[in-house]
């Protein structure tokens, strides 16, 4: 049985893959830069999720308005543990969240229906302060999934679900290391509405 808060992302011995969606003018010039530039903002918060299932979800896989394009941001694993050590839960004190570099935050995880299901998938937001880093530090690589997503979907809606999964990524758990207090961010594991 699937742990009710654990961090499971596709990742290798230096790097993990978060997912973000975008409106195609965003995409197209990060995609070309290898990384985010202008129009992306600066000055809010982005969050970045390594369960491709929820971000399936949250843009109706790649339908909403201004989340056409979704994107594949392999970072590096000390980047990632980085963002987790500077976290604060969005359910923590209000002032604790205000001052925080990085919030995090818990939400059902999704089949490929869209059903939540009875564990939960993290979304890390990386605050206006720190994104510079998270942009020009930790960022390995871009990858459009958009095709594979829309690829992915017309199976699910034409009555193919069962041949959906192997377009989807392998998630598995990721050893966070407990000094960061990620275990214990996980097991506080309070659940907000959802973010972007």
């Amino acid at each position: 049985m699937t742990p009710q808060y654990q961090i499971r992302a596709d990742y290798d011995a230096r790097t993990i893959v978060v997912y973000q969606a975008y409106a195609p003018a965003i995409a197209d010039a990060a995609l070309r830069a290898g990384r985010f530039v202008a129009p992306f903002s600066f000055q809010r918060m982005t969050w970045i999720k390594p369960s491709f299932m929820w971000l399936m979800h949250r843009s109706n896989w790649a339908r909403k308005p201004g989340q056409e394009r979704v994107l594949a941001v392999r970072i590096t694993r000390e980047g990632w543990e980085e963002a987790l050590s500077q976290a604060v839960l969005t359910t923590a004190d209000p002032a604790a969240v205000a001052q925080a570099a990085v919030h995090v935050q818990w939400d059902p995880e999704r089949s490929p229906r869209g059903a939540a299901l009875n564990h939960y998938s993290i979304q890390v937001g990386i605050g206006r302060h720190l994104i510079r880093t998270f942009n020009d530090d930790w960022i390995v690589s871009l990858t459009d999934l958009t095709p594979k997503v829309r690829k992915a979907s017309a199976l699910i809606q034409s009555g193919h679900a069962a041949k959906a999964p192997r377009l989807f990524p392998v998630e598995r758990p990721y050893p966070t290391p407990s000094a960061l207090g990620g275990e214990g961010v996980a097991k506080a594991g309070a659940v907000t509405g959802e973010r972007r």
